[in-house]
Formats: C-alpha cells, sequence, structure tokens
C-alpha cells in the first residue's frame, strides 16, 4: 500500500502561524521534502521536528519528484513543504501532485498561510471574484501577454514581486493597464509588514528603497475594455448597469459609485435613484 503524500503550509514570516495538525503531520511522515532545506531547519528546530530532509525546488523537482514517488510507493509517508506559504501557489508542489495522483497515491492537504489571501482580505479591495498571476514572466513577449491578459479582466488581481523587480512591474502594470487604485502589502505577518493603498503612481513614488517580498493588488472592478468582441457597459442604461455589476457580486455602494463614473455624474444622483 502507497504511502502519503502531505502538502504541509508553512508561516509565511511569524513562526507561530502554523497549525497544530500541521507539527503533528511534520512530526509523523517519515520524509521532509523541503523547497531550501537550511531555511526549514529555523521552522523545525523551532518546534523540535526531527526527520530526514530531502531538498525539492524549482530546479530539481523534475529528478526529485521521480525519487519521491518511488518512496511513497513503498509505503513512506512524505510531506512537501516550502519556505514560506502553502506549496504549489507559486511554489513548488504541483508536479509532485500530478505524478502522485497517476499513482493512486492519496494526497492530503495541511492548510495555513497563503500570502495572497491574507493580503486580499486586508486589503480593502472586492474579495468576492479575483485573479491570481503569481510572478509575471520575465520572458518580454510572454510578459507582455500577461499583462494585456491582465489589462481584460475587471476584478482583483493579485501578483507576488521579489524586491528588485517590484518597480519594473508597476510600472510595467501603469503602463499597460493604467493608473488604477492598487494595493502593495510588504512583509506579512513580520515586523515591518506593510500596506500602502493609493493609485500605481502615487504607490510608486512612495517605495523608495524596496526590501521585502511584495503582494501587489489591483482594483480592475467595473473595468471597460473596448474590442470588436466585447460590450461597453458604460454605453448600457443605469438599471441594466446595476444588473451587469450586482451579477457580478458587487455590492450596493460600490455598484453606485461605478454607474456614478460611467456615467461621469455624482454618486449621489445614481443613489438617489435606488433609494
Amino acid at each position: 500500500m502507497p504511502g502519503k503524500l502531505y502538502l504541509v503550509a508553512t508561516p509565511i514570516g511569524n513562526l507561530d502561524d502554523i497549525t497544530f495538525r500541521a507539527i503533528n503531520v511534520l512530526k509523523s511522515v517519515d520524509v521532509i521534502a523541503a523547497e531550501d532545506t537550511r531555511y526549514s531547519l529555523k521552522l523545525l528546530n523551532y518546534y523540535e521536528i526531527n526527520k530526514p530532509l530531502i531538498s525539492y525546488h524549482r530546479h530539481n523537482e523534475d529528478t526529485k519528484t521521480e525519487m519521491l514517488i518511488e518512496k511513497l510507493l513503498n509505503n513512506e509517508n512524505i510531506a512537501i513543504i516550502t519556505d514560506a506559504g502553502t506549496p504549489g501557489i507559486s511554489d513548488p508542489g504541483e508536479e509532485i501532485v500530478k505524478e502522485a495522483i497517476k499513482n493512486n497515491i492519496e494526497v492530503i492537504p495541511i492548510p495555513g498561510a497563503c500570502a495572497l489571501i491574507n493580503a486580499l482580505i486586508a486589503s480593502g479591495l472586492n474579495t468576492k471574484e479575483f485573479a491570481f498571476y503569481g510572478f509575471l514572466p520575465l520572458n518580454k513577449k510572454n510578459r507582455k501577454n500577461v499583462l494585456e491578459s491582465i489589462k481584460k479582466e475587471d476584478k482583483t488581481i493579485i501578483l507576488y514581486e521579489a524586491p528588485h523587480k517590484i518597480i519594473k512591474t508597476l510600472q510595467d502594470l501603469l503602463d499597460y493597464v493604467g493608473d488604477v487604485t492598487c494595493v502593495i502589502a510588504r512583509e506579512l505577518t513580520k515586523i515591518h509588514e506593510e500596506f500602502i493603498r493609493d493609485t500605481i503612481s502615487n504607490v510608486l513614488n512612495q517605495i523608495k528603497e524596496p526590501k521585502g517580498e511584495y503582494i501587489i493588488l489591483l482594483d480592475l472592478n467595473g473595468n471597460v475594455v473596448k474590442d470588436e468582441n466585447s460590450i461597453d457597459i458604460t454605453e448600457k442604461s443605469i438599471e441594466e448597469q446595476y444588473e451587469f455589476y450586482k451579477n457580478k457580486g458587487m455590492e450596493k455602494k460600490d455598484i453606485i459609485k461605478q454607474i456614478a463614473k460611467n456615467k461621469n455624474v455624482p454618486k449621489n444622483d445614481i443613489y438617489q435613484m435606488f433609494i
């Protein structure tokens, strides 16, 4: 009988942000596959967990996946952990899950911290519908394609970015998407945790010396992009616009604000119509 593959979420900063279940699983498995074994030792030592560690990261994922699958088929239980957060979310984990499923190995998620969710719930932006793009591609062509896709979205957008690339990425977003409302979350759960809420251009002016890991959130709710296959919602009646945004899960106050923006009239004028 095969062993079990556990995907264990670990803290994104504060070491206390781990579940009792995660600790128990890490103490019970035969092997822990870690993105950076040296970094993970800090967490494991903190909770007095002493298990064999195997390095499992983006650069050896292909070769190590086969070896880990063999161990699982040999009745060993394995936990996958990353440097921070949930495995498989812009971190290693996706490939071994696919192979485990092919081999009828049970995959068990152990929930916990996820940076994008924590950034979203504290952002003040619409949480009902969002799209996560991870890290933007480095390849210019691929990057442009993704930016074009983001430009066409009409929901909250979430991206990850490293400190040495944050300025370039924000400038690209400004150029492609426009000067929309933006929320920057930095160093979540750590001592220097910070949120910046402003337009992209103003956020750029506030980031002087980029430090720490960044999460970028864009408010594209109600965004309208015209092309030959799309309908311009601003040309619809106020009632039709209201139903359109309501069906997207927007709150009444946000709908009224968006319609007023579309019609270029005071918000109170639209509000009075729906009293």
